[in-house]
């Protein structure tokens, strides 16, 4: 006999996103922000700079102005203890099978394992996408976790989510080259038309689907937006060999029971 789904269950199923607020409390929350700005001044490799993505907004090289600008601290679970304590946690762990109704979840290594750092000044604007565009596994089922080390909100810029749009099927004629949505085209204007800001505060986490698609605009504050992202895949859904998916190993996390 099948075991119905939770509320929680339906809304993920339903949205593709969930947000848990305070998941985190203050005091890791600064801990986790003073380990992130140590590692920007002085900067520590790896790093991905806003100039190597050129996305709107971005400095066209890393020798125009801004073109230093951090975008992301790459490898977060190698950084430091306080990075793997929070991929690999309990807390996340619990709410994985909390939103999933399935455990034995893994960290990829691949994708994500970052510490997000959207500057001001030279932050760039990501536009609409999903993340299983450039992730090969078995089934395009993963889960991201991303976590506010400060207010997200759409003046930094927070990130928007089109609810539900991990289930649908969208024509590859309606992606551009690189996979984004075409805003041009009609039909993809009034699905832009239905997204969510996500607005985040300190310790909040969000939860969600890799193939929701969502989008960021840039930085118009006067304070770095930290953010730890981490993406997740059971361990039946394997990368596949070969790719880049499988470059390093993943990771267990912590018994969703435990304390760790």
């Amino acid at each position: 006999m099948s075991v119905p789904a939770s509320p929680l269950q339906q809304r993920f199923e339903r949205d593709g996103y969930l947000i848990v607020r305070d998941l985190l409390p203050a005091q890791r929350c600064d801990a986790l922000r003073a380990q992130t700005e140590a590692a920007l001044a002085p900067l520590a490799a790896p790093v991905e700079f806003e100039a190597d993505v050129g996305y709107p907004g971005a400095p066209n090289s890393r020798s125009a102005p801004g073109g230093n600008t951090p975008r992301r601290l790459l490898y977060a679970y190698g950084r430091h203890e306080l990075y793997r304590e929070l991929a690999t946690g309990a807390e996340v762990a619990r709410h994985l099978a909390l939103l999933t109704g399935q455990d034995d979840w893994l960290m990829s290594q691949c994708h994500h394992n970052c510490v997000m750092t959207k500057a001001p000044g030279f932050s760039s604007e990501t536009h609409w996408h999903q993340d299983i565009r450039y992730w090969s596994f078995d089934l395009p089922e993963l889960v991201s976790v991303w976590v506010a080390l400060g207010d997200e909100h759409e003046r930094n810029g927070a990130l928007a989510i089109i609810p539900g749009s991990h289930n649908m099927t969208i024509d590859r004629g309606r992606l551009d080259r690189d996979l984004f949505l075409r805003p041009e085209l009609p039909a993809n204007a009034t699905l832009i038309r239905q997204a969510e800001t996500v607005s985040l505060r300190q310790g909040d986490v969000l939860f969600f689907h890799c193939r929701a698609f969502h989008a960021a605009g840039c930085n118009r504050s006067t304070q770095t937006k930290l953010s730890c992202v981490f993406t997740y895949h059971r361990r039946d859904n394997q990368p596949i060999p070969g790719t880049r998916s499988a470059t390093f190993e993943s990771v267990p996390l912590a018994p969703a029971g435990s304390s760790a």
